[in-house]
């Protein structure tokens, strides 16, 4: 595979696309929930992946980060950004996806700074590559978490212009994580911040792989273990939430209409969101900031951008119409 200008090289999971590798950071000041552990190399890596062919002149930059048991293939999703004016870029963080090394414990962070740092670096690629446009990042389940919180902690310096959270991951409350109380969870993950917490296969992947076009070794039916230490983090990372952001910007929070249960004899497996609790998503999204959107899906699946196609274009139509109000 030959190299192309500035590292980037044809991307190899997705025709048309393009990938650039680059080191990843840790956390000066990591916080105490959980010790530092081997859950993978010593030089993490973070992938970016764009499309080759980029609007003439973009209106702006959407950087996408996934969720967990996830990666970027939605060239769809990039489509959309593109038809509306848009230059996008996609992240796979740490341990996921394209970023995934031999040795690595799929998509563990024991601080959601980890990939917050990733989201740093891809934020400050688009600012390089498309100087003076507005950057919004729209991140989708736990990347929509870390998100939040990278957007809270960089409000002012560095910052996005606008977020998009597709269904975030705002609680554990009634989701597919079956929560351990937090005073028995953080020593947990202080001791043994590896230890499975939670195993199971994922029927809503299962269901996704039926009709969309995916690595099934990057985003597993099958499931990937929660582990101790990843759920003190991502508890903590809630808790924040709880107390309230302070996010100046524009926030755009989508939800499906319904939740249900993801089993394999589920009858709404292609309508409701088997992940995660949409009331829960409605009660804390205002705590995000002073300028908080709500558009809610009828129909649509956890990740609204992998929907049935009514749903889908409904969702892609209410992004797009609020990137038409984002200004730098």
């Amino acid at each position: 595979m030959t190299a192309s200008r500035h590292g980037w090289e044809p991307d190899r999971l997705l025709p048309g696309y393009e990938a650039r590798t680059l080191r990843g950071w840790f956390p000066q000041a990591p916080v105490t929930v959980t010790r530092a552990v081997a859950a993978g190399g010593p030089d993490p890596v973070l992938t970016l992946v764009r499309p080759v062919q980029a609007p003439d002149a973009p209106r702006g930059v959407v950087v996408h980060l996934h969720g967990y048991n996830d990666y970027f293939f939605a060239r769809h999703l990039a489509d959309a950004f593109r038809d509306a004016g848009w230059a996008f870029l996609a992240l796979d963080a740490r341990r996921a996806g394209r970023s995934w090394r031999p040795g690595d414990v799929p998509h563990y962070q024991g601080d959601l700074r980890e990939q917050a740092s990733d989201l740093t670096r891809a934020v400050a690629a688009a600012r390089r590559t498309w100087p003076g446009l507005p950057v919004v990042v729209h991140g989708h389940s736990t990347g929509g978490l870390v998100t939040a919180l990278w957007a809270h902690a960089h409000r002012g310096r560095g910052g996005p212009d606008a977020v998009v959270l597709d269904s975030p991951f705002l609680s554990v409350e009634r989701s597919w994580v079956r929560p351990l109380q937090d005073g028995a969870l953080r020593p947990l993950a202080r001791r043994v911040p590896l230890a499975v917490v939670a195993s199971a296969p994922s029927r809503y992947a299962a269901r996704l792989a039926e009709r969309w076009d995916f690595d099934t070794s990057l985003k597993r039916p099958d499931g990937v273990p929660v582990r101790a230490g990843w759920l003190a983090a991502v508890r903590a990372g809630q808790l924040r939430v709880a107390r309230g952001l302070a996010l100046g910007i524009p926030v755009l929070v989508a939800r499906s209409s319904r939740s249900g249960a993801d089993v394999a004899d589920g009858t709404d497996l292609d309508g409701v969101d088997t992940v995660l609790d949409v009331a829960t998503i409605a009660a804390l999204a205002p705590r995000l900031g002073a300028d908080v959107r709500e558009v809610v899906v009828e129909g649509g699946v956890h990740d609204l951008a992998l929907s049935l196609d009514a749903p889908r274009a409904a969702y892609l139509t209410a992004v797009t119409d609020f990137l038409g109000t984002v200004r730098r």
